[in-house]
């Protein structure tokens, strides 16, 4: 038999019956082309559905408002041959051939309780051509497989077209999918999910997992191919809506984070919005008698503050000093910036400053020292997924942050005229681009990334603004900084033994950070260079890795006050004869690296008196160690040309004082055991 033939042009737009003859020759050439083993029987089968249906629900608009339960017709774990309502039941193949031909749509949620919907078969019986082919390779060419991107589209675009009551895939919009992703994550509410889904617990906690991958997959993929300009995100924990505890003051709060998005991070608005809602939510049980942000005294603001720890503490957080720091920190910005804007509704003076806030203990960056390194680094190369791997590499040699390397673009690597690699470091928390040297074993991996990508659509950057193809891309979306680190991190550590008593790791992803940058100050790079590559907006912030490492302290100390310590001056004598009282040599040791001197140090004790010496070589309180060598060598030239110099313009007295020192300088050589032409300290 003939294939029928259906005008578009005269799709009716009423909600209304399919004619009997029209359904009678759809449903010939349907089991014509479908290799049913008794067609005739299945065709006989199928027009009965359809008469009874229509004989049960002449009007379409009673079955549309009727129970969800009787719509949906067989529920949970009833039984096929007889379901609660058999005409609803039977009758999906008509159901589903009047909303391709336009007769009729689908609320959301009788799509999501009703099973087994599949269009494919239809369009070719139709004449539309089918959904899923284009579909699903782009999804493969995005790396999902293909049984599974082919089951998981053939659901969702099933809904979505059966919703809008049309064939065409180009009639999906990202509001559609917007909707159908709201309706997914509210069914769970519904009084009888049950009947659905046997229980509420197993829809929220598996079918409604489920069912947003499902959907995710079709936004991402219809991004991938323009068809639809959102982003593909997907919400699996939609955060529950609750009535404001003070409506006035929710307002002020919800119009300053508006004026804060034009500006900062939307991370950085959500954590400010959760500290102002704590805040109102606390006072609202103190105070209930509060209702604007003007009647908030200082009182109020300080007992805030002194309750806040406790609120910590309750909670486990395991930095309660920064998380009192951060919550008061955004209260003492949002007062300050609403009463200079001039807001109506808040305080005429700031009921807390900047003074008040707590102030945090300043620690030194934790590098990994060469020992867990050489443990790290194996199982970190063994890693199995590719972009865990390339993405510990990079951190371990680049000195990035997580959130940098998390945004590389794909083309982010080249070279230097060398040949040397050379990184594109986006920009982060600085706002500023940079671009740094790169050893060769994370360039090759990042290189074996950039084999795998095959053309896909990029994202627009959170900062720029820019549509970016970025390196760490996978099933057509950005690889969460979480996946890249923190769990690479625990792999790694578990099985390199870096573990803590309670098997947590010992090592962070910002770690490799400091080691960086402790690295390049033990080689003696300029303060400039360590800088630039670290991206710190200020030289104060690089001058921390200037500073000496645990491993110089331990030198030092052991060089001038350890027992067998070589070394010269002065003071020498008390160090070694013992005649330093054990206070004595408590205050030298928690003071020594303030005392450094341009050839040694300084041992005066704090009831002497500030020193009063310039010429430290003689002073009976100085004393120098072989690691000054290099700069008493220089120190000694430099009084050998200024010598030379006086003797030129006849300054006998200044010729007599350089030679002094040029003596003095080396006999503490001698003592030290130190050749005078030996290397030199640099300039």
């Amino acid at each position: 038999m003939s294939q029928p033939q259906f005008d578009e042009s005269q799709k009716p737009m009423l909600v209304q019956h399919a004619e009997a003859s029209e359904y009678a020759a759809f449903v010939q050439a349907f089991t014509d082309q479908h290799p049913y083993a008794d067609p005739t029987r299945m065709r006989a089968w199928l027009l009965r559905c359809r008469a009874k249906f229509v004989s049960a629900y002449p009007n379409l608009y009673e079955w549309l408002g009727a129970p969800l339960t009787e719509r949906v017709g067989r529920l949970y774990q009833e039984d096929y041959n007889h379901p609660r309502s058999p005409i609803s039941y039977r009758a999906r193949h008509y159901l589903t051939y009047l909303a391709l031909r336009g007769y009729v749509t689908f609320d959301w949620e009788w799509l999501i309780a009703t099973h087994h919907l599949v269009l494919e078969p239809f369009l070719p019986v139709l004449g539309y051509p089918t959904t899923l082919s284009s579909l699903v390779e782009t999804a493969v060419n995005l790396g999902y497989e293909w049984k599974d991107a082919r089951m998981t589209l053939q659901w969702a675009v099933s809904r979505v077209l059966l919703h809008l009551g049309s064939p065409h895939l180009c009639d999906i919009r990202a509001i559609h999918l917007a909707e159908f992703e709201q309706a997914i994550a509210h069914f769970g509410d519904r009084a009888d999910v049950a009947c659905f889904f046997g229980s509420h617990e197993r829809y929220q906690q598996g079918i409604r997992e489920e069912y947003l991958t499902d959907l995710h997959l079709l936004q991402t993929v219809l991004y991938h191919q323009g068809q639809i300009q959102t982003e593909p995100y997907r919400v699996t924990h939609l955060a529950a809506s609750r009535p404001p505890r003070i409506p006035q003051m929710e307002a002020v709060i919800t119009r300053y984070l508006s004026m804060r998005r034009l500006t900062d991070q939307p991370t950085t608005v959500e954590k400010t919005g959760r500290g102002l809602r704590k805040f109102v939510d606390w006072l609202a049980q103190a105070y209930p008698l509060v209702e604007s942000w003007r009647d908030v005294t200082r009182d109020h603001v300080m007992e805030y503050a002194s309750v806040l720890q406790t609120m910590i503490n309750k909670r486990g957080k395991r930095y309660a000093a920064q998380s009192k720091y951060k919550l008061l920190s955004n209260l003492a910005v949002f007062f300050q910036d609403t009463i200079s804007w001039e807001w109506e509704d808040v305080p005429l003076r700031p009921p807390l400053q900047h003074g008040d806030l707590p102030k945090l203990p300043k620690g030194i960056p934790r590098y990994i020292p060469q020992e867990e390194l050489d443990q790290l680094m194996p199982a970190i190369r063994a890693l199995p997924c590719p972009y865990q791997r390339a993405a510990l590499l990079i951190a371990r040699w680049s000195g990035a942050r997580r959130e940098e390397i998390g945004r590389l673009s794909l083309d982010c690597l080249d070279s230097y005229p060398d040949g040397t690699p050379r990184l594109r470091i986006p920009a982060g928390k600085t706002k500023r681009e940079r671009i740094v040297p790169l050893n060769e074993e994370a360039a090759s991996a990042i290189r074996l990334l950039q084999a795998r990508r095959k053309a896909q659509r990029g994202l627009r950057d959170r900062l720029t603004g820019v549509e970016t193809n970025y390196l760490f891309m996978h099933h057509g979306r950005l690889i969460s900084t979480k996946y890249l680190f923190e769990d690479a991190l625990t792999r790694v550590c578990q099985a390199s033994g870096l573990t803590t008593v309670g098997n947590k790791r010992q090592i962070t992803a910002h770690r490799f950070r400091h080691t960086v940058g402790t690295a390049l100050a033990r080689k003696g790079a300029r303060l400039r260079t360590i800088q630039k590559i670290l991206g710190h907006e200020s030289v104060e912030m690089a001058l921390v890795y200037i500073g000496l490492t645990d491993e110089d302290v331990r030198q030092d100390y052991q060089n001038v006050l350890g027992p067998d310590a070589l070394i010269a001056g002065p003071g020498a004598t008390m160090v070694q004869s013992g005649e330093l009282a054990e206070s004595e040599i408590r205050w030298i040791k928690d003071h020594y690296f303030q005392t450094e001197l341009e050839l040694g140090r300084c041992l005066r004790l704090p009831q002497e008196g500030p020193c009063e010496c310039d010429l430290y070589l003689t002073c009976t309180k100085f004393v120098t160690a072989p690691a000054y060598a290099p700069r008493l060598r220089r120190r000694r030239r430099i009084e050998q040309e200024l010598g030379e110099d006086a003797r030129q313009h006849d300054w006998q007295r200044e010729v007599e004082r350089h030679q002094c020192t040029i003596k003095r300088i080396e006999q503490l050589l001698a003592d030290l055991h130190e050749p005078l032409d030996g290397p030199e300290a640099a300039e």
